[in-house]
């Protein structure tokens, strides 16, 4: 299995290398040795009350007691989109800069993300215009890949749609079972962006509370909020720009000029305002109508991976 992974990892990055060329032709970005570089540092916060987290009753979706590993103990499903600290610092916001045409290396590659517990890991990540995501299924539970890009104006479109086989290394019907084992066969997606599109979106089609986001990047300089909020943007070639925050929830793109000294420390902080009113139509509710008895047959979910509140 180590090999066949092997392989596949070969194939990913021959992929990679030829969408990564493809690219370059068409990007003005330049990787140059940076003199005197300056760093950007600071935070960003949520304003107003953070959002419920979206509410999925498990037996109107499939695989509920596999699924249910993570669960809330009445079986529903919670989507945490909004992650907020005690002060109100902001989980998974992108923070980047615009306008550097040329400066240090890309430290990004093919972004890799798994289906893990019925969730895709990371939440959040970057992508890059004219290269791939790859997507691994650590679940013994089919999932689908679906694979949009879209804009706040735009609307989406859609990039992929391609099935996720399940992982046969993993326990089948034990639920007990752990991830210790190696990932399915990668399934890999290119990502072609059209014009005035920039935020990527991948969900599964069997369980909608997989959902996965990225914003894309042309430039190396950006960063992804840490559990409190904070993020840092180091080797900044000196020159003004526009710096960028964004919340795939949010929506709305904080921008602002910023200027950066020779070997000089910036600090700048974001504030973001919580969307308000009813954001979904997905939100947890008491209705026997949708219980477990309506699958007619014992349904057992339990949280045994992770009790959600």
């Amino acid at each position: 299995m180590k090999s066949e992974r092997l392989k596949v990892k070969d194939v990913v990055g021959t992929v990679a290398f030829f969408l990564a060329l493809t690219a370059a032709s068409a990007s003005a970005y330049e990787v140059v040795d940076v003199a005197n570089g300056g760093s950007i540092t600071g935070t960003v916060t949520l304003t107003g009350s953070v959002p419920l987290p979206k509410g999925f009753n498990l037996v109107t979706f499939p695989d509920p007691e596999y699924c249910g590993r993570i669960s809330n103990g009445s079986g529903w499903r919670l989507l945490y989109d909004f992650v907020v600290d005690r002060n109100g610092g902001l989980k998974d916001a992108v923070v980047m800069l615009e306008g550097v045409e040329a400066g240090k290396a890309f430290d990004v590659s093919v972004p890799l993300v798994e289906a893990r517990d019925c969730r895709f890991l990371p939440f959040m990540t970057v992508v890059r215009h004219g290269h791939a995501i790859e997507v691994v299924n650590m679940d013994p539970v089919m999932h689908d890949i679906q694979a949009y890009e879209t804009s706040s104006h735009l609307g989406a479109r859609v990039l992929f749609n391609s099935p996720l086989p399940m992982n046969f290394l993993h326990k089948r019907g034990d639920l007990h079972a752990t991830h210790n084992h190696e990932p399915s066969k990668s399934l890999l997606g290119p990502i072609y962006l059209s014009k005035g599109r920039r935020i990527f979106f991948m969900q599964c089609g069997f369980h909608a509370y997989m959902e996965s986001w990225a914003l894309a990047i042309d430039n190396p300089y950006y960063a992804l909020t840490d559990s409190l909020g904070r993020f840092t943007i180091t080797g900044v070639p000196p020159g003004a720009y526009k710096l960028i925050a964004w919340h795939p929830q949010v929506g709305v793109m904080e921008e602002r000029p910023v200027i950066v000294g020779p070997n000089g420390t910036l600090t700048e902080n974001f504030s973001l305002a919580a969307p308000t009113g009813r954001r979904t139509a997905h939100q947890v509710m008491d209705n026997p109508r949708f219980g477990p008895g309506t699958l007619g047959r014992p349904v057992d979910i339990v949280p045994l991976v992770e009790r959600q509140q």
